[in-house]
């Protein structure tokens, strides 16, 4: 497209913003109209970074209004992805932003010592002050990440598991009890089905994570499993009262409008709080952390000699020996509560999905798990297992990773400013100052790597291929210096939530075959999926 197309495109454009302008001068008008066009047009036409060569969506080009808006419906992974699909490796997905899709430039974008750092899209998600996943500065993040990681190391999460444990029991009892009901009254009301009891799965698992991240991070879990509710105290910016609202859905709200308030400029971010969407999602960042602040707040007050994630974030150090101060241990038990039940959720809810949807591959599973039950117990009951006897479970786990494959919680290619000076990545040069990013869910979906049948669920390629090249193009948790802080945790409560619900329940989706419908905000979360379930003669 020539340059002067561009520049009438974009010159109609601006027409169409700014037309009519009520009220102001004609001089004025045709000022604001002029400058818009000269800082869309200029970049574009001077092409100061060399991207111009890269293809992609034409508005990509102009301005990041178009990866924002992907962003705000929703659907930003999948864009992008189909993006891929008709570009090859390299797209421009914004005017100084290139995603590449090629699991070789995962170690050159985020691996250490590469100099790259995160970008200010993250600056939109901090809340309280800087946590872990948020800070930019290097050094502080080297600080923070010496205290937090120590905290997620296998020695301390392994006294993390009877937490885990406790609400595995609390959910079992739910369940149990709609079992019983519906095989005792089938198809009296909408709740069962053929003597299955019938619920939607998503949010029974939501209620599982908040409870257990509540229990580790805040000394008692929310109560959620119990109740069968959405809710938890929250104490409001500037009030001492506590009230109660639903967490999950606030939690959905806020990681939707940050992952979409981050990839506007900075100039623009001010004025679009003002919007109606976007007032929603900075309520709801408040609330959150009303969340964070009632809960340490209770736990400071009353002192305890409970071993969980909160006493140990206490008592890390950092280099000088100092502890973090109030704020601040507030604002990384904030981060827990995020990460460890918005993915820990949406993942098992995708896992059960998979598992559900393909009976062999359930069968197959149980099979395996029934053979530790009768070790464990010789024939009697397993309500629940222990992490010791599935860890290295190896379907169990090949059939956890498939899902994470598939649905990549963390879809999108997360975004890095590369360092001063440029750097090359397989071949192409990247001035200082740009954006770069790999996104997973199409390297989760490279053919070369996991084979023409890349699209469906098939825990049995983790066995078959290469496996070195499989987990260098496998990065659920990230990777590198940024990478998720608490895989290990992640890891430990999923192989266990999972082996005992899939050792105790025959679960069948409603719809069969029916796809998980999702939505992503920073992180792509099952929107909900209605299961029939009844206990497996054992």
């Amino acid at each position: 497209m020539s340059d002067s197309i561009v520049v009438q495109k974009v010159s109609d454009l601006m027409n169409k913003l700014t037309d009519p302008m009520v009220g102001i001068p004609v001089v004025i008008a045709v000022a604001v109209r002029t400058a818009l066009l000269l800082s869309v047009v200029l970049p574009y036409v001077l092409d100061p970074y060399g991207f111009r060569k890269y293809p992609g969506p034409f508005p990509a080009a102009l301005s990041k209004l178009w990866i924002a808006r992907q962003a705000g419906n929703g659907n930003r992974y999948e864009v992008v992805h189909d993006q891929h699909k008709k570009h090859g490796k390299f797209v421009r997905i914004a005017p100084d932003h290139v995603s590449i899709a090629d699991h070789n430039a995962i170690t050159e974008v985020y691996g250490h010592g590469n100099g790259f750092i995160k970008t200010e899209f993250y600056d939109a998600f901090v809340s309280i002050r800087r946590g872990l996943f948020n800070t930019r500065d290097r050094a502080e993040h080297t600080r923070k990440r010496k205290i937090v990681s120590h905290v997620f190391s296998m020695k301390n999460v392994n006294s993390f598991e009877p937490h885990i444990a406790a609400a595995i029991v609390e959910l079992f009892k739910q369940w149990d009890a709609m079992c019983e009901k519906a095989a005792k009254f089938p198809g009296v009301d909408g709740n069962s089905a053929k003597g299955r009891a019938v619920f939607d799965i998503l949010n029974w698992f939501n209620f599982f994570a908040f409870d257990v991240i509540g229990d580790l991070a805040f000394g008692k879990p929310f109560g959620m499993i119990r109740s069968a509710k959405d809710i938890a105290p929250v104490k409001p910016e500037g009030s001492n009262q506590t009230v109660y609202l639903p967490a999950i859905q606030i939690l959905n709200e806020r990681g939707e409008y940050s992952a979409t308030l981050g990839l506007l400029p900075m100039w623009m971010r001010p004025l679009a709080k003002k919007l109606p969407w976007f007032s929603r999602g900075v309520k709801s960042v408040k609330n959150l952390a009303g969340i964070a602040i009632a809960a340490v707040g209770e736990r400071l007050a009353n002192p305890s000699d409970r071993d969980d994630l909160l006493a140990k974030l206490q008592a890390g150090k950092d280099e000088n020996g100092q502890p973090m101060g109030r704020e601040e241990l507030t604002a990384e038990a904030l981060t827990q509560l995020i990460a460890g039940s918005d993915t820990t959720s949406n993942s098992s809810c995708a896992i059960i999905y998979y598992l559900s949807n393909n009976p062999r591959i359930m069968k197959k599973l149980q099979d395996e798990l029934d053979k530790v039950a009768e070790e464990k117990a010789g024939g009697e009951e397993v309500l629940h297992f222990d992490y010791e006897e599935v860890k290295s479970l190896p379907y169990l786990q090949a059939c956890i990773d498939e899902a994470l494959r598939l649905h990549s919680t963390s879809a999108i290619g997360l975004p890095r400013l590369v360092p001063e000076g440029g750097a090359t990545i397989l071949g192409e040069f990247f001035p200082g100052g740009t954006t770069v990013s790999v996104p997973a869910y199409t390297v989760h979906r490279d053919t070369s790597v996991w084979g023409e049948d890349s699209e469906q669920y098939r825990p049995e390629r983790w066995f078959e291929r290469d496996p070195k090249l499989l987990q260098s193009s496998f990065i659920p948790f990230s990777y590198g210096p940024r990478s998720c802080v608490g895989r290990n945790l992640a890891t430990m409560e999923l192989a266990l939530l999972i082996s005992s619900v899939v050792h105790r329940y025959d679960i069948e989706p409603l719809e069969p075959g029916k796809k998980l419908p999702t939505a992503e905000g920073f992180l792509r979360k099952p929107l909900e999926f209605n299961v029939a379930i009844k206990r497996r003669d054992v």
